[in-house]
């Protein structure tokens, strides 16, 4: 298509989302306590509406659910405190976590808060379908009005992160309008939703933390195309910064760059290809990426900081495990890279050699090639894709790219590279999941199947733990075990390439005080902090 076709239509699209929300009600007015908030793509608008049970504000993604609160919440220094909880013990064998809960919250809808509701949330959440994992949870029992008895099928050292994202409902809720008309003890309650436009939300008098400055919250879900040009419009207060517009500024607005620990990489597929398919008859394995020697030269031989420049031009640090700005990440297991010499040496040690001066390293007759699948929507994945394909050329591997949607890199991900994402400040999800082994269940978590009996075990350990600083302590060990373990030092599954950055342009007056590093995805998580800071009002 001709850009300037591409660039016209984009303009329209955007002229379109603008008069679209100044008729409904959202124009920028000049009451300093309204806030318009474009939505970052990793908080869409939600299908099924305003609804913790069904994902919103947890599940895949954590952010502030703003009409619901959760038992706990993330302070300014990035650890996990009390909100509607008091305090919280867990049992000797780990099996059973009982929660004490405030008793001065009311809903939204005035109605008391207490402990039945949280049993009924975490019941309820149990038995939906929905992307929140609470498989381990037996049951949850409400012993008083204020304490509350949480009962696993196995203990879980990071069961506090559920604790922590899944906003609690009444007990009286009706599945069938929550979404749309739903009730909370959040700082906001929904005022009205403009499907596909907006969601408008207003203080909620009944909550019982500090009163937000911000009376109105507007937050619209726009295309990421159209990003740039809502902050050019003036009229929204905070806007996500695309990949293609990290060189831009914009008058009036300062540009806000916070680490989430997004790290970006490509997943092999660890298991060498004897045939095998899952029951949906996905191919399993990849004779040239089942060989260590192979992902361990892609791991020494990219250079990531170049990747940072290049791509996100310096937005984005070099990632090497996925958790390298954890409290439970492990320096050793790193490694090192943008070593060309060297990542040529392993492969000669681990007998790939350019026999037939083409280039690519061979060995027993097989070419060092294979696909690598990136979801071509995602501007940033497409690109660092493309940079990681160059510079396995140099190093003498043949990584052919493939361009496709997300139900095409599923079925392809035990059987060829993936360009993949992590951003769990949660170690189950961003370790367990990720580098335990399983069998085959055509789940996105550890896409490459590796295993290692001796880091399964730390993993196992760990999640047994009552002991948080045991547990990173564990956590890190899996990591490099011997001359194995997950980390690029190890076993090497993945090479993980960047740490990207969120980054938002912020209207100059907008005050958004001292959030949680490591946080980003999550730009409202502070929201009862802001302040417009040219205003007495």
């Amino acid at each position: 298509m001709d850009k300037k076709l591409i660039i016209g239509a984009v303009a329209a699209i955007v002229i379109i989302a603008i008069a679209a929300f100044a008729l409904s009600g959202g124009s920028h007015d000049s009451d300093p306590t309204h806030l318009t908030v474009a939505a970052h793509s990793n908080i869409p608008e939600p299908e099924s509406g305003f609804n913790p049970l069904t994902g919103w504000g947890c599940g895949h993604q954590n952010y502030n659910p703003l009409v619901q609160s959760c038992l706990f919440k993330t302070d300014k220094n990035g650890d996990i405190v009390p909100d509607l909880a008091t305090d919280y013990k867990i049992s000797a064998d780990g099996l059973t976590w009982t929660v004490n809960v405030r008793d001065d919250v009311k809903f939204s809808d005035n109605s008391s808060f207490n402990a039945k509701d949280v049993a009924f949330t975490f019941n309820t959440a149990k038995d939906t379908e929905t992307d929140l994992d609470l498989t381990n949870l037996k049951k949850v029992t409400a012993k008083n009005d204020t304490c509350v008895e949480f009962t696993l099928e196995e203990p879980r050292s990071t069961f506090i992160y559920d604790l922590r994202y899944v906003g609690i409902v009444p007990e009286e809720y009706d599945n069938a309008t929550y979404g749309e008309n739903p009730i909370g003890t959040g700082p906001y309650v929904l005022d009205h939703w403009d499907k596909g436009q907006q969601a408008i939300f207003k203080v909620n008098d009944n909550y019982y933390g500090d009163k937000p400055y911000f009376t109105q919250v507007t937050m619209l879900f726009p295309d990421e195309a159209t990003w740039l040009e809502l902050a050019k419009s003036g009229d929204v207060d905070v806007v996500p910064v695309a990949t293609s517009a990290l060189n831009q500024s914009v008058d009036g607005y300062k540009f806000y760059e916070v680490s989430a620990g997004r790290a970006q990489g490509v997943s092999f597929p660890y298991l060498e290809d004897n045939g095998q398919t899952t029951e949906s008859g996905w191919k399993i394995g990849n004779n040239v990426t089942a060989d260590k020697a192979i992902r361990q030269a892609l791991n020494v031989g990219v250079d990531r900081q170049k990747m940072c420049d290049e791509v996100f031009s310096g937005h984005a640090k070099p990632e090497f495990t996925s958790v390298d700005t954890r409290d439970y990440a492990n320096e050793a297991a790193k490694g090192t890279d943008s070593d060309v010499a060297k990542a040529k040496q392993i492969l000669k040690d681990g007998g790939w050699e350019d026999t037939d001066g083409d280039g690519i390293v061979e060995k027993d007759g097989v070419k060092a090639s294979f696909d690598l699948y990136y979801p071509p929507d995602y501007l940033d994945r497409q690109s660092l894709a493309t940079v990681f394909a160059e510079q396995a050329k140099e190093i003498g591997i043949d990584v052919k790219l493939q361009g496709a949607d997300w139900d095409t890199i599923y079925a392809n991900m035990y059987s060829s590279a993936a360009l993949m994402q992590q951003t769990s400040p949660d170690p189950y999800k961003s370790i367990y999941q990720q580098y335990h082994s399983k069998a085959p269940d055509e789940f996105y978590m550890n896409p490459g199947l590796y295993n290692n009996t001796a880091s399964d075990a730390l993993m196992e350990q760990a999640m047994h733990a009552n002991d948080f600083n045991q547990a990173n302590s564990l956590w890190a060990q899996s990591a490099l075990v011997g001359d194995g373990g997950w980390g690029p030092a190890g076993d090497a599954p993945f090479a993980w390439l960047v740490n990207y950055d969120y980054n938002y342009f912020i209207k100059n007056d907008i005050d958004i005080g001292e959030q949680p590093d490591g946080l980003g995805n999550d730009v409202l998580i502070n929201i009862c902090d802001w302040t417009r800071t040219n205003s007495t009002a």
